[in-house]
C-alpha cells in the first residue's frame, strides 16, 4: 500500500491510538510520571507525555502489543460474528449510532483487503508451481485434446504477434499503433512476473475504488427510498465487501489443498440478501430485484476496473 491508502490507514491508526490512550491512561488527577502535573486527560497538558503506567504484567504487555499491531481489541469478537451471521443488524446499529462496540468499518475493510491480497499471492504462487510441475512431467499436454493444442498454438501466435508489434488490424486496434504499447506488450509476454507485480502494486488502489462505486450503485437503486443517504450506502458497502473479502480469503487459502472450496462463494448472494434486507428493511421482492441490478452493475464495474488495472500495470512495469 502507498500514497492515499497509507494516509487513510495512518489517520485511522491515529484515531485508534486516541481510543487506546483513553482506555489505558492513568486516572484524571493522577500526577504525570514525567513532570508531576495533575493529569486532565490521556496526555499531560504541561509536557505532552502520555499518562500511562508501564508497570504491567507480561500478559498485559502481550495483549497490548497485539492490539497495537492489529487494532483488534475486544470489539473484534463482537464485530466479526455479527458480520457473518447478523450483517443487517451490524450495519443498522452503526447507522443508528451504536458504534462503540464495533470495529470502525473502514479499518475493517482495510485489514480484510490486506488479507485478500496476501492470500491471493499465496494461492497464485501455489498454482504457478503446480502448473510448472505439470508442464515439466507432460501431464498438462498429455491431457489436451487436439483442439486444445490448436487453440493454445493460436493463442501463443497471437501473443507473439502482439509482442512483436505485427501489423495485424485487430492487434493494432488495441495497441493503437503505438511503439510504446508494442514494447510494453512484448515486455509483458517475455516477463509476466513484472506485469503481475505491477498489477499487485496498483490492485489495492483499484480495490478501494469499489467502495464509492458500490455506494453510487446503491444510491441509484434506493433513489426513491426516503431517509437513506450516500453515507448509509458507504457503510453498507464496507461491511458487505469486508464479508466478501473474508470469504475470498478463505477460498484462496483453502484452494491450496481443496478444490471444492470455491463452492463457498455461493454464500455471497445469500449473505447479501440477508444484509440488504436487514439494513434497509425492504421486502423480499424489493431485495431480490435490487440484488439482480446490483449484480449487473457491479459486474460491469469490476470488468472496467480490471481492464484499467491491466492497462496501468502494463504501462508502469519496470
Amino acid at each position: 500500500m502507498g500514497g492515499p491508502e497509507l494516509d487513510m490507514a495512518t489517520a485511522d491508526a491515529i484515531a485508534g491510538e486516541f481510543g487506546r490512550a483513553s482506555t489505558h491512561s492513568l486516572p484524571v488527577g493522577a500526577p504525570c510520571p514525567n513532570c508531576a502535573t495533575p493529569l486532565q486527560g490521556p496526555w499531560c497538558h504541561a509536557c505532552g507525555q502520555k499518562g500511562e503506567d508501564y508497570h504491567r504484567s507480561i500478559w498485559h504487555v502481550v495483549v497490548e502489543a497485539f492490539e497495537g499491531l492489529t487494532h483488534f481489541d475486544g470489539r473484534f469478537w463482537q464485530t466479526l460474528p455479527r458480520l457473518l451471521i447478523k450483517p443487517g443488524q451490524l450495519t443498522r446499529d452503526y447507522l443508528d449510532g451504536h458504534r462503540a462496540a464495533q470495529i470502525p468499518p473502514f479499518r475493517l475493510f482495510l485489514v480484510v483487503l490486506l488479507l485478500v491480497f496476501f492470500a491471493g499471492g499465496l494461492n497464485l504462487q501455489g498454482s504457478a508451481k503446480q502448473v510448472v510441475a505439470g508442464v515439466k512431467d507432460n501431464t498438462v499436454t498429455r491431457e489436451m485434446t487436439p483442439q486444445d493444442r490448436a487453440d493454445l498454438a493460436e493463442a501463443m501466435q497471437n501473443l507473439n504477434k502482439a509482442a512483436g508489434g505485427a501489423k495485424d488490424p485487430k492487434i493494432n486496434t488495441v495497441l493503437g499503433d503505438s511503439a510504446f504499447w508494442s514494447e510494453r506488450a512484448k515486455k509483458a509476454v517475455e516477463n509476466p512476473e513484472l506485469l503481475i507485480q505491477a498489477m499487485e502494486q496498483w490492485g489495492h488502489r483499484f480495490a478501494i475504488l469499489m467502495l464509492p462505486i458500490a455506494a453510487l450503485l446503491l444510491s441509484a437503486l434506493f433513489v426513491f427510498k426516503r431517509g437513506v443517504y450516500v453515507f448509509d450506502h458507504l457503510i453498507f458497502s464496507m461491511h458487505s465487501l469486508s464479508f466478501l473479502g473474508l470469504l475470498v480469503t478463505l477460498c484462496f487459502l483453502g484452494g491450496l489443498g481443496v478444490g471444492w472450496i470455491w463452492q463457498l462463494l455461493w454464500l455471497a448472494p445469500v449473505h447479501l440478501f440477508v444484509h440488504m434486507r436487514g439494513t434497509y428493511r425492504i421486502s423480499v421482492i424489493g431485495t431480490l430485484l435490487r440484488m439482480v441490478l446490483l449484480f449487473f452493475g457491479s459486474s460491469i464495474a469490476v470488468a472496467v476496473l480490471f481492464a484499467a488495472l491491466v492497462v496501468v500495470g502494463v504501462a508502469t512495469m519496470h
